[in-house]
């Protein structure tokens, strides 16, 4: 048995790099998955799983690369109940010092007839044969019974067991579908734990997806009933609603001990890096009243919440901003705030600048410094973390400046200049809209006119000069890329989120 399993600790596996890109419009390059990858690391994760390797050579070296790269975390890499699947994750986590494979098969009636066409006692011998495999690969074997929530129970601790005497270490019981309901979770893990043969040698896990809004209360739900792994992505994203949100989780064990007992080893103060790098990469915007990390979770506009929290914070707030990583007050940069002061609040602010980033950053912090009265830690860390983005791609292109012409009465114009190569070359075309002109004139330029599949424009923070991001995601063939843009002008923002995305390309 594996050290850490000793603990009485509730261990995070965090699947936003398999799970969580699922989400529709959420890509991830390679360097982008190491990225967050590295930022796991740094939370304390224990659990990265960092992807489904059989699924694509991209999907293969991204793991690859993640296994070889990040210490700490175990790495983890998906398969199904298949040979194949099961050698491509031994190969891809080779490069890895502590390394699990995660296999899976379904388990409900309704899966196995018409996803599988398997009865369940070809089901039964198929997770035999690929746990069997996978611990001659790994020594940290997970087994997930698909769809387990709306399996008979019965069968359920039938096919557990089994896998348990072939080795699997770590136990997870999917809420596939967000069907489950706390009480019913809570049941169905006690029986397993309790009628189980072998089951005290394993760790039990919780993976559920949002589509009732109950993942994290389910998986809350089964910490109380002995399980110590919860499955989740930050921000909660995956497929449909999601999954449960990593940083609920975290924190209502943190804040809420006397009800559970148990903790994790979650760093929580790089949280809200997290998030925000994560909602960066993906372009999935954060909902202003989100828990933990949303724009609203810390804000008073209430006259007599206001006074409560001036008088005592604890009146209004059961946890604290800096907790989670944020400042109790935001703190406001300006023109005349040196560069000293800039990368000393960028260091603060959880980022491991580079020399040349921090000189990049700076000068984009003065234009934005002109435009703007006050600059938040929200916008330094949008421009940042935008930076760092655009430093990971050839710019083949760079917008130099635009002219727009729209009108309620008028066909919307766009003219951009564009450097290229040390020279600079001028497009310019009609389009639907402002947006849409200025991608044609973009488009115009490059010789490059692939599907726009998703724009997201979100300010970054409030009023009238706020900053925007824009997140483009564009397709040319199977190839699928995300480009981001930020700026105080939403037009500039998509026009720069656009070229990013047709640099990628």
């Amino acid at each position: 048995m594996i050290w850490k399993e000793m603990e009485d600790y509730v261990r995070i596996f965090d699947t936003t790099l398999r799970d969580g890109e699922q989400c529709p419009g959420a890509a991830m390059s390679e360097d982008e998955k190491v990225e967050i990858a590295g930022h796991l690391a740094r939370m304390k994760v224990d659990i990265i799983e960092a992807g489904f390797p059989v699924s694509s050579p991209v999907q293969f070296k991204a793991v690859e690369r993640i296994a070889r790269e990040i210490e700490g975390p175990t790495i983890c890499g998906l398969a199904r109940a298949l040979r194949p699947d099961l050698e491509a994750a031994r190969d891809a986590l080779k490069p890895a010092k502590s390394k699990r494979i995660h296999t899976f098969i379904a388990s409900s009636p309704i899966h196995m007839k018409h996803k599988l066409g398997k009865s369940p006692k070809e089901v039964l011998e198929m997770a035999r044969i690929a746990v069997r495999m996978a611990k001659d690969f790994v020594p940290d074997v997970e087994f997930s019974p698909e769809d387990a929530t709306r399996s008979e129970w019965e069968f359920l601790r039938e096919l557990v067991e089994a896998v348990i005497e072939e080795g699997a270490t770590t136990i997870n019981i999917p809420d596939t579908v967000g069907y489950t309901t706390p009480q019913e979770y809570m049941d169905l893990f006690r029986f397993l734990k309790e009628k189980v043969k072998g089951a005290d040698k394993v760790i039990f896990s919780a993976h559920c997806h949002n589509d009732l809004g109950l993942a994290v209360a389910n998986s809350l739900a089964t910490v109380l009933a002995g399980g110590r792994q919860i499955e989740c992505t930050i921000n909660g994203i995956g497929e449909r609603a999601g999954n449960t949100a990593m940083e609920e989780v975290v924190m209502a064990l943190k804040t809420r001990k006397d009800t559970f007992g148990v903790e994790t080893k979650i760093d929580s103060t790089l949280i809200t890096r997290g998030s925000h790098l994560v909602k960066t990469i993906t372009g999935m915007v954060v909902q202003p009243n989100k828990a933990i990390v949303g724009a609203n979770a810390f804000a008073h506009e209430s006259g007599i919440h206001q006074d409560g929290v001036i008088k005592n914070r604890q009146t209004y707030e059961i946890m604290t901003p800096e907790s989670v990583g944020l400042k109790s007050n935001r703190m406001v940069l300006g023109r005349h705030s040196g560069r000293a002061g800039f990368k000393d609040r960028i260091i603060r602010m959880g980022f491991d600048p580079k020399p040349e980033e921090i000189d990049n950053a700076y000068n984009r912090f003065l234009e934005i410094a002109d435009k703007k009265k006050e600059v938040f830690d929200e916008d330094i860390a949008a421009l940042f973390q935008s930076e760092i983005s655009r430093s990971q791609v050839d710019e083949t292109y760079r917008l130099l400046s635009f002219e727009q012409n729209t009108g309620s009465d008028k066909t919307p114009f766009a003219k951009v200049n564009l450097q290229s190569k040390g020279e600079i070359k001028t497009g310019e075309a009609k389009g639907d809209g402002p947006v849409d002109s200025i991608f044609k004139a973009i488009s115009s330029v490059t010789g490059l006119s692939p599907l726009l599949s998703r724009l997201v424009v979100s300010p970054v923070t409030e009023g009238t000069d706020a900053m925007a991001e824009a997140s483009v995601t564009l397709e040319e063939g199977e190839r699928r890329v995300v480009g981001k843009g930020d700026s105080t002008d939403i037009i500039e923002a998509c026009a720069k989120a656009y070229i990013n995305a047709l640099n990628r390309l």
